[in-house]
């Protein structure tokens, strides 16, 4: 089985690219949806997580109002003259997504020894989990592509998506050095069909990789 790690910048395309995998057979998780279930009522990580941030972070049934905890984490209101907490709340959460993922991937292995498993994480250079992986891609566009993205995605206009896309980034390597540290790089910045293009091509490489070269 070949273990890959997926990530790129903020909006960048990742779960498209990641899509695009599945398409062609490939085993997927998505770091974010582990860290969402892993901050459910209940689990070890929302104890801490609440602890940490208090109950002001949670809705009126007890979840976590994730809007309220990237404000805390992120220090995206403008009017808030409170640091920016992320290294704190990624201390809580990443020992526990980095658990899921690698029990995740043999889990997969053990289904299926010929598997492609891919991990899709914006932070995982960040989070020292690079070594968890056999390959790492990375998906690149343009600056203001990311921003466009965003914009769309959250429902903003272009400045207020600029400055929470920068905010957000300040947690992050910069792009250069995610490329830097990748095996493999795919550029989203053209159309969905030269993006998905790469994709196959990448995924022809991962497939003889395994063992078990496309037809």
């Amino acid at each position: 089985m070949l273990k890959v790690g997926l990530t790129g910048a903020i909006a960048s395309g990742k779960s498209v690219v990641g899509e695009m995998f599945v398409a062609l057979g490939a085993h997927l998780v998505q770091a974010d949806r582990i860290a969402h279930s892993l901050m459910q009522p209940g689990e070890a990580v929302y104890d801490e997580v609440v602890r940490h941030f208090g109950r002001d972070i949670l809705n009126p049934d007890g979840s976590v109002n994730r809007s309220k905890l990237a404000e805390l984490a992120f220090g995206v209101s403008p009017a808030s003259s409170q640091p920016a907490r992320v290294e704190e709340l990624n201390r809580i959460v990443h020992p526990a997504v980095l658990r899921s993922q690698e029990e995740w991937m043999d889990e997969v292995g053990r289904h299926n020894p010929n598997a492609v498993a891919i991990v899709e994480a914006a932070l995982i250079l960040e989070a020292g989990a690079a070594k968890q992986f056999d390959r790492l891609i990375v998906v690149k566009c343009g600056e203001e592509q990311r921003v466009a993205r965003f914009a769309a995605r959250h429902k903003l206009d272009l400045d207020a998506a600029r400055k929470e896309v920068s905010r957000r980034m300040a947690a992050q390597l910069p792009e250069a050095e995610k490329i830097k540290a990748a095996d493999l790089v795919i550029d989203n910045s053209g159309s969905l069909e030269q993006t998905r293009e790469q994709v196959r091509q990448v995924w022809r490489r991962l497939r003889t990789e395994v063992g078990d070269p496309p037809s």
